[in-house]
């Protein structure tokens, strides 16, 4: 009769069974057995992985694929082996059966039911967005449940890595996102158009006011040199008003020799003077007759 040697990883909890009794349990057990007579349960109490795939209905009745990570661990070995099979092959060094596969089931099932509570209430736009956020408040939730809470299955951690729709809603959403962002497009070019109007306006009034600004100096500027020249041309008419007023108290004939005086004191400056006879016949008669 062949005796066997089992020895057991430290995250493993080992229960021995010998003839339907419970002989000895604990962590990482090594022992020398009967393979006859007993029977190996092993019970992993690590943090377990599992992933998952399942799909809900949002309130607007679209069908969203959720896929995640779910980390648990058995935390009460001996309560969870009286409720599942752990049976162990030992020489194989794997689990018979898939029965230790149920516990993981069942947190999935329990959090597909709390995520479908939470995705029934959203429409399909929050579900794609808000279902990541609300892991930790679905961990907390399943981690109260009575049963699970006995059997000492505890959820670790749990994460939603993606939220998809089907395909047909998906290229809707991403067509009616694409129009969203032609439209902001749109309006940013039309915000550039109207804000290069402005300025452009702004540098016409600008220019405008400038030549309005000039003009008027420019009036200004005609106005004064006209008053200046009008000023200019009444003092020099007053100044010759002032220089002949004495002349118009002489007689015409000192008006004349005066003229003669002149002409005398400018002989050198004259080519010609022709002076015909009767021009100083009637100046002699006139200069006379004055005498008289």
């Amino acid at each position: 009769m062949p005796i066997r040697y089992f020895k057991s990883d430290p995250g493993q909890y080992v229960l021995v069974h010998r003839r339907g009794r419970l002989v000895r349990h604990g962590p990482g057990l090594a022992f020398w057995y009967l393979p006859h007579t007993t029977v190996i349960s092993v019970v992993p109490t690590v943090n377990l992985d599992v992933p998952f795939v399942f799909r809900e209905t949002t309130a607007n009745f679209q069908e969203v694929s959720i896929q995640g990570l779910l980390t648990y661990r058995l935390s009460k070995p001996l309560a969870i082996a009286e409720r599942f099979d752990f049976t162990y092959d030992a020489v194989r060094r794997r689990h018979v059966g898939d029965d230790h596969d149920k516990p993981a089931q069942r947190l999935v099932n329990a959090i597909q039911a709390a995520t479908r509570g939470a995705i029934s209430g959203m429409p399909l736009e929050a579900a794609l967005v808000g279902v990541s956020e609300l892991a930790e408040g679905l961990a907390a939730t399943v981690n109260a449940a009575p049963d699970l809470e006995e059997l000492g299955v505890r959820i670790e951690r749990l994460h939603f890595n993606h939220v998809a729709a089907t395909p047909e809603m998906r290229k809707a959403l991403e067509a009616d996102y694409r129009e969203g962002l032609q439209r902001r497009a749109d309006q940013a070019i039309y915000a550039r158009r109207a804000a290069a109007v402005a300025e452009e306006r702004k540098i016409r009034e600008s220019e405008l006011e400038t030549d309005v600004e000039l003009e008027k100096r420019r009036r200004d500027l005609v106005e004064m040199q006209a008053e200046n020249g009008l000023r200019l041309a009444e003092a020099e008419a007053r100044a010759d008003e002032l220089k002949l007023n004495p002349y118009a108290q002489m007689p015409s004939q000192a008006l004349v020799a005066l003229a003669l005086k002149e002409w005398a004191a400018n002989a050198g400056n004259i080519g010609n003077l022709n002076i015909t006879p009767d021009m100083l016949a009637q100046l002699v008669g006139w200069v006379g007759a004055a005498r008289q």
